[in-house]
């Protein structure tokens, strides 16, 4: 019998003990956390007929297994994984250890912004084509909770991170997207170049089978994928395909796809119901992928048209005194940003802060300059924050409660403007994740809190 380790009994910790166990190995889950949750979680692995510990690891325990699957939380340099004891043993995503067991072919979409809203979109696109094609993955549902099903769908729609992709050997996705590159992980990575690195195992096991849909406005997306082996197709939103390239492009306000040497107008961009032009990447990305799985053009076209954006992410919540709240908790680094700032088409207060993830605020100089009229800086990053961009922007800090963060940038705000939440940072100093900021940030600006 087959003795598989878990580290980590988060969501996708837990779906790969359950899938190892229903495939008959015997399992030992372990976490260094000891909250309420994590003891449940070690519970219900116990009932299922594995064992499971939490508040630590039995380095013994894990030399004995076969195969050591890591929760994508949990960084290289833990100590656990650096232990002698267990140098042997083969180690591997949650990721991988799922595909192994998967039977339906993958879109698996990586990047450093634009993962999430892609997979949800290629998934929805695809359903609206009449496909069992279920997102997975980063986005929220382990790919291991697929693999348990008892019947296959059609397609999984994979958001893949480069924590996940740092430990893979056989995955190989029919279909591969990289929605495009940028510095960050930097808390966690030594370099940029290593961050990049552990993206490129995307391509690890191309064949001459395989397709890939790659931004071609960015020359780091084009020299991470090489010359792996594959169909390309590549969006573009600044500037027109080339005669030689195949996929799709923005063309005014219009989306159009040429996938085989004839263009095809797709939509407008007034019938997206997701803001700026990075979702329209986005949205030709999910678009090529969706087709070339064999969705037709029709219910892409319409599948476009219905898709309503992801929580978090440029989320419009409403109108209130004359001032659009946008939460974009999902910003957690100074790229998506950046990115938030160039979707806005008024005035904006920005919310920014939280805990530091290694990236200068520099980068957000030409976005505050262009669209901001007030920063509002927070948390534990604020005297950094302060430091870098108070001679760049009006700004305010505050200290205090979210609450009371927030309250401060709703009385700045006048009516016309946008207050805008893309914190540039990690949560972590006042919330679980940037879920629960973003839904304490709907709240306040719903009066709900």
């Amino acid at each position: 019998m087959t003795n598989v380790g878990i580290l980590g009994l988060a969501r996708s910790g837990r779906a790969a003990a359950r899938l190892a166990l229903a495939r008959g190995a015997r399992v030992y889950a372990s976490d260094s956390g000891d909250t309420a949750e994590l003891r449940a979680a070690a519970e219900e692995i116990r009932t299922a007929g594995g064992e499971a510990q939490t508040g630590g690891h039995d380095v013994a325990r894990l030399a004995q297994c076969d195969t050591i699957v890591v929760s994508p939380g949990i960084p290289p340099t833990a100590t656990v994984l650096g232990d002698a004891r267990i140098a042997h043993v083969t180690r591997m995503s949650e990721l991988e250890f799922a595909y192994r067991y998967l039977d339906a072919p993958v879109v698996a979409i990586t990047g450093t912004n634009g993962k999430s809203t892609t997979t949800a979109l290629a998934s929805h696109l695809l359903t609206t084509a009449g496909y069992d094609a279920p997102a997975a993955g980063n986005i929220g549902t382990p790919l291991s909770e697929v693999a348990l099903r008892n019947d296959a769908p059609d397609w999984v729609v994979v958001e893949a991170s480069s924590f996940q992709l740092a430990d893979v050997d056989t995955f190989a996705p029919r279909i591969g997207v990289v929605t495009n590159l940028a510095p960050d992980h930097l808390d966690r990575y030594a370099s940029v170049r290593d961050y990049y690195a552990d993206k490129a195992h995307l391509f690890d096991n191309a064949v001459s089978e395989s397709t890939w849909v790659l931004n071609g406005e960015e020359a780091d997306v084009l020299s991470l994928a090489a010359d792996a082996p594959g169909t390309r197709y590549v969006f573009r939103v600044h500037t027109p395909l080339a005669s030689t390239e195949r996929g799709g492009w923005l063309s005014g306000e219009q989306l159009l796809l040429n996938m085989s040497g004839t263009a095809t107008a797709l939509l407008g961009t007034a019938e997206l119901r997701i803001l700026g032009r990075h979702n329209r990447a986005n949205a030709l990305a999910a678009a090529i992928a969706s087709v070339a799985a064999g969705a037709s053009v029709d219910a892409v076209r319409e599948g476009l048209r219905t898709f309503p954006g992801l929580p978090h992410r440029l989320e419009v919540i409403g109108e209130r005194n004359g001032v659009l709240w946008v939460n974009d908790s999902k910003a957690t680094n100074v790229a998506s940003a950046r990115v938030a700032l160039e979707s806005m088409t008024r005035p904006t207060v920005l919310l920014l802060g939280g805990v530091h993830k290694g990236e200068p605020y520099a980068g957000l100089g030409d976005g505050l300059r262009s669209h901001v009229r007030l920063v509002v800086a927070y948390g534990a990053a604020a005297d950094l924050i302060e430091r870098e961009l108070g001679g760049v922007v009006a700004l305010e800090r505050v200290d205090g409660s979210f609450s009371d963060v927030v309250a401060h940038a709703a009385a700045r705000a006048r009516p016309g403007d946008a207050l805008l939440l893309a914190p540039a940072c990690a949560s972590f100093d006042m919330f679980r994740n940037y879920e629960e900021r973003g839904d304490a940030f709907r709240a306040l600006a719903r009066g709900e809190a």
